[in-house]
């Protein structure tokens, strides 16, 4: 028992545990808008293959409802103000709404003989879509070939791949650039050039294949060609039909000083995956054509189809984060019947549907302008995709897609600025870049309230 005692008696008394710590709180988001990133040269769509002829009311639509459609695609004020045109650069084909004409339609005789081309002011409505672009504001318009005329190809198609005969290569490279000339003769400054679309993939329409190495080959031959004709056109390339794909195009071009030297913008599609990695390059960088799958007209904004408003809005927050691109140019603006495009025209008739996607383009197209920058953002929250720019004259855009299925409130550290009036816009399955009173700031700090799966539009003045 003694021992016992003495034994108990010289145990050190045990610590008390420790007192639970409290849960961090989540870390604040920052928008840093101090800091540029890359800068934003616009949004933009095509009318390409004979679709402007459409829009101008070859199935119907009256004006009256032309300049409706005009302004949801165009106007800053009323619609999307949409800053980038890509014109399609002619084609044969005689598939209904595939078809578009050809400045060059017949063999002068060889790649060395005098071509005689032919302009008919028109171009599939292109030339009166650009007309009315340029009123709009409008100030890069970017032309894209699909193929080559079928007398210059392998395959003597313009449909289904074939690629280009090299003893053709300085032919193709003037037809290229006649077809500028033709648009300055309208009144329309070609910005962008490019000679091929979708080079990795054959297609059962107009399509012309070119490996990375012909890509260079003939960007040696178009670059010299566009610099003498003293066309103020920068060239582009290669519209790969995968993001990924692109990048063993772009890194061709790094490679050679020629090539590099001729190229001013890398533009490329993302129908293979989407952007996961940026562009091995210091050019500017187009996602230059883009539009979800799908066999019927979808005007949802959240139905899980993956042909939704939500999934254009998420797709354009990754491209230009992840993707770094400093544009974003959707397929087309408008078409007929199960259109994957923004906008269904009536077949025929006099009237047209809105789908979700346009309003999902229509939040970032609107705010932020040609010539913004994006600005880093850091941001804990996983069900956040958060955005931010800073326009050129001072105003500044936060775009937030909250993908959770609850209403979140979030806070947020601004670094660059003070605002006493922000505006927040929501578009989610009901509203369409519609005002809510949703936001607060308070110094630095701003707080909102965001809808679930919904994207809010913060403006900052």
């Amino acid at each position: 028992m003694l021992a016992l005692t003495s034994h108990a008696a010289a145990d050190p008394p045990r610590p008390a545990a420790d007192p639970p710590r409290p849960a961090a709180a989540p870390e604040r988001p920052v928008i840093d808008f101090r800091t540029a990133l890359q800068p934003i040269d616009g949004f933009g769509f095509s009318m390409a293959f004979q679709r402007a002829d459409l829009l101008h009311g070859a199935r119907g639509l009256s004006p009256a409802k032309q300049r409706e459609v005009l302004d949801l695609l165009l106007s800053k004020e009323k619609g999307a103000g949409l800053s980038i045109l890509r014109l399609g650069i002619g084609s044969s084909t005689d598939r209904v709404y595939d078809h578009m004409p050809t400045i060059l339609p017949a063999d002068p005789g060889g790649p060395d003989a005098t071509p005689t081309y032919s302009w008919d002011g028109w171009d599939g409505g292109q030339v009166w879509l650009a007309k009315e672009a340029k009123a709009y504001g409008v100030k890069r318009f970017f032309a894209d070939a699909w193929s080559a005329p079928a007398f210059m190809k392998t395959n003597g198609s313009e449909n289904d791949g074939g690629e280009l005969r090299p003893e053709w290569c300085q032919a193709y490279a003037n037809y290229l650039v006649q077809y500028a000339k033709f648009y300055r003769q309208e009144g329309i400054g070609i910005t962008d050039l490019g000679f091929t679309n979708e080079p990795d993939w054959t297609a059962t329409y107009a399509s012309m294949r070119f490996t990375p190495q012909q890509a260079v080959d003939f960007l040696k031959v178009l670059g010299p060609t566009v610099r003498a004709a003293g066309l103020k056109t920068g060239v582009v390339c290669c519209d790969a039909a995968g993001w990924d794909r692109q990048v063993a195009y772009t890194r061709a071009i790094e490679a050679d000083p020629a090539a590099d030297k001729a190229v001013r913008t890398i533009t490329g599609h993302r129908y293979s995956g989407p952007t996961d990695v940026p562009q091995p390059t210091d050019k500017r960088v187009w996602m230059s054509e883009w539009s979800p799958d799908g066999s019927t007209w979808n005007e949802n904004w959240d139905d899980g189809s993956g042909y939704d408003g939500l999934t254009v809005a998420a797709d354009i927050q990754n491209t230009l984060t992840v993707g770094n691109a400093n544009a974003y140019v959707y397929w087309t603006g408008a078409s007929l019947g199960a259109t994957r495009g923004l906008i269904q025209l009536a077949n025929p008739g006099d009237d047209y549907r809105v789908s979700k996607r346009y309003w999902a383009l229509a939040a970032f197209s609107r705010f932020i302008r040609p010539g913004a920058v994006r600005v880093p953002v850091t941001n804990a929250d996983p069900a956040l995709r958060i955005t931010a720019f800073r326009n050129t004259d001072g105003s500044r855009v936060i775009e937030i897609l909250n993908t959770a299925t609850t209403e979140s409130s979030a806070a947020f550290t601004l670094r660059g600025g003070h605002d006493r009036h922000p505006g927040a816009y929501v578009t989610d399955e009901t509203r369409s870049i519609t005002p809510a009173d949703i936001v607060s700031t308070h110094g630095t700090t701003l707080t909102a309230k965001l809808a679930p799966r919904a994207l809010t539009t913060i403006v900052l003045d």
